[in-house]
């Protein structure tokens, strides 16, 4: 499971011209779901997004997790991000996971995600949406949580 975070001052999912999430300060994820991915790897992932230090200190180091600043998790469901882009000019995305099991394992992320940390907010997934957002930094990292692994990334 790969989730590409940027963290944002705030951010926002619109589909159809209607607002469907909002965070203020925090963390925007994007996260693709590959073929071997299970609820496990989401678990993972999610405790990497909760405890990864990508906001200053006092002394404006990077020593801060979304968890110490009681910030928000915007997880927006993100098909491409798990496309293969090793050769040619068009992606391929025999590596992404099947759509239903992917629905399954972002719905699984998000309610893991509840009661673990507030707030917490999500784009829809298979939907066409508009994602907007003020990266502060810009501080953007990818995490990629693989099936059967401890962490990596």
């Amino acid at each position: 499971m790969i989730g590409l975070l940027q963290r944002v001052t705030e951010a926002r999912v619109e589909v159809a011209g209607e607002t469907v999430a909002a965070i203020g300060p925090g963390l925007l994820v994007l996260v693709g779901m590959e073929r071997e991915d299970n609820t496990e790897t989401g678990q993972r992932l999610l405790t990497r997004l909760l405890s990864y230090r990508v906001f200053a200190d006092s002394q404006g180091r990077m020593n801060r997790s979304l968890a110490d600043i009681h910030g928000g998790l915007l997880l927006v469901p993100q098909f491409t991000l798990a496309a293969d882009t090793g050769k040619g000019t068009r992606p391929g995305f025999s590596t992404a996971a099947p759509p239903e099991v992917a629905d399954r394992l972002f719905a699984d992320l998000v309610e893991q995600a509840r009661p673990r940390h507030d707030p917490v907010a999500a784009g829809a997934f298979g939907a066409d949406m508009r994602v907007h957002l003020c990266n502060d930094g810009p501080v953007t990292f990818q995490l990629r949580v693989n099936p059967g692994s401890r962490a990596s990334g």
